[in-house]
């Protein structure tokens, strides 16, 4: 899928405040307790995991039944850790960068990584996309510990309750079985009602105040015939979401990739966000490893299958 130049000009032209995020959100299944300087990454993980709940397997089945090819998040951050261990990657001289959605459901994965290798650079805004912009990937880069690395993750994210119903999820304190993600959905129904004939047509094109959900329903209308002809919209959605997202990741990347220290990764993909008492997963769709001069140097995404 190709991006007009003129919507990637816009998107990353019109940036969005970036901060980085301090360790620890009240709505996390975690909470931030590891503070040891000494551990190593494996360690953190195995420190991580042993604190969230243990597989389910009725949930396992049935999210990868939904998402063939997706991994528990104990199984990616396992998996992810140890490659780049072999690279060089150590808490200490990594800096993490993700762009995940606003809704707190993103920041278990978040959260998962900052235990592990520390603050995070904030890049995302709603449905994941990176609303930071060219600017803040450039300020992001140099926050990157010299001689060190950066890890990128981003995606999308999608809820699944356990009935199996895709775009909802259960959320702790929350009796209503509530949308996952609501924005995407949001944006999804706007795209519908544009290709179904039935939208209101106005003169308000974008509203600051909605800046972001206004973005993310433009930077959807190419996909509107792709998601009307799928089995499964709800499904699709994330996957339509997540390929406009990596034009833009990949046009933000090369822009600024004269910041990169020792060594970037990028881990895209989606999301997969369950109930508050089972684990979260994610399809990884992308793992590729750059070298000091923006080089791609390994695809690595074959080792998180």
């Amino acid at each position: 899928m190709k991006l007009s130049p003129a919507v990637i000009t816009l998107f990353v032209a019109t940036t969005e405040a970036f901060t980085v995020a301090p360790t620890g959100h009240g709505t996390s299944k975690i909470n931030m307790i590891i503070n040891g300087e000494t551990e190593t990454a494996s360690e953190k993980v195995a420190s991580v995991f042993s604190k969230l709940p243990e597989e389910n397997a009725v949930v396992d089945k049935l999210v990868k039944t939904n998402f063939p090819g997706a991994i528990s998040n104990k199984d990616l951050a396992t998996r992810v850790v140890e490659l780049l261990g072999e690279k060089g990657f150590k808490p200490s001289n990594t800096l993490l960068a993700t762009s995940l959605c606003a809704d707190e459901l993103a920041r278990e994965l978040e959260d998962e990584f900052v235990e592990i290798y520390g603050n995070n650079f904030n890049l995302g805004g709603l449905s994941g996309f990176p609303f930071a912009g060219n600017t803040g990937f450039g300020a992001m880069a140099a926050h990157i510990p010299d001689d060190g690395f950066c890890l990128v993750i981003h995606g999308p994210h999608v809820g699944i309750t356990k009935e199996g119903q895709i775009g909802k999820v259960e959320r702790s304190g929350i009796a209503l079985v509530d949308n996952c993600c609501g924005s995407a959905i949001a944006a999804s129904n706007y795209l519908k009602g544009i290709t179904d004939g039935g939208a209101t047509i106005t003169p308000k094109i974008q509203q600051f105040t909605d800046f972001q959900q206004g973005a993310v329903q433009e930077l959807i209308l190419p996909f509107g015939k792709r998601l009307g002809r799928a089995e499964n919209r709800m499904r699709e959605l994330p996957y339509a979401l997540y390929d406009s997202q990596e034009a833009l990741v990949t046009d933000i990347v090369n822009t600024g990739k004269g910041g990169i220290k020792k060594g970037l990764a990028i881990l895209g993909g989606i999301q997969i966000n369950t109930s508050p008492d089972t684990l979260d997963y994610f399809h990884p769709l992308k793992f590729d490893y750059y070298d000091s001069d923006g080089n791609l140097v390994e695809n690595m995404l074959p080792y998180l299958r």
